[in-house]
């Protein structure tokens, strides 16, 4: 299916930083992915080992909890990039010109201050974690099998610091956008029409074909 929104592209600096992050952006949703594709097979595996052979996998719980920070998080900046994320598109839709430029700059404004702070905040706690004169780097690990925690809690300040300068990009094409007067900036979600929705799903269709 397709999105519902667009992202226009050109030869700007804003636009150029655009698509130099949207690689980083896609490579971390395909890691996301993966672990959801990874636990898929490790939940077979436990129930298949403990439905024949009475021999769950030990610590799948543990693995659950190691790679939910991936699942749950590492692929956020990609979706707000493209703003398929949840949006109140009734809303939005309803605003044109300079007004709808002003309501969606102070949007990314505010969760971009939102996001520094949990940064900061996630940091912390990954730093509370980590400790390389303690065996595997760890002050602490999980129940079962002792896997390290720091990994699962580096992810999220990584992850929130690419979606930063996500937000960052945006602030930009918003700012711009509104002191401009642009119809249709670069570098930001653009909605899309019912009919451009569905002309955009024909493509993809025809492409699959």
């Amino acid at each position: 299916m397709a999105g519902s929104a667009a992202v226009l592209e050109d030869s700007s600096l804003l636009s150029k930083l655009d698509r130099m992050l949207l690689p980083i952006e896609r490579f971390c949703a395909l890691l996301s992915g993966l672990a959801v594709f990874s636990l898929m097979f490790l939940a077979a595996y436990s129930v298949t080992g403990r439905k024949f052979f009475a021999s769950p996998l030990l610590g799948y719980v543990d693995y659950i909890e190691a790679a939910m920070p991936i699942i749950a998080i590492f692929g956020v900046s990609y979706v707000a990039r493209d703003g398929t994320h949840i949006r109140m598109d009734m809303l939005v839709n309803a605003l044109k010109g300079r007004t709808l430029w002003f309501f969606e700059l102070v949007s990314a404004l505010l969760m971009l201050l939102l996001i520094v702070g949990l940064t900061y905040g996630a940091w912390e706690h990954f730093d509370r974690s980590f400790d390389c004169s303690r065996p595997f780097c760890s002050r602490d690990s999980s129940i079962d099998i002792s896997l390290p925690i720091w990994p699962s809690k580096l992810v999220v300040p990584v992850a929130f610091s690419i979606l930063a300068l996500r937000l960052l990009l945006q602030v930009w094409g918003y700012g711009r956008a509104l002191v401009l007067g642009l119809e249709s900036p670069v570098a930001v979600p653009l909605s899309l029409t019912i009919e451009q929705q569905a002309l955009a799903e024909a493509k993809i269709m025809e492409g699959d074909s």
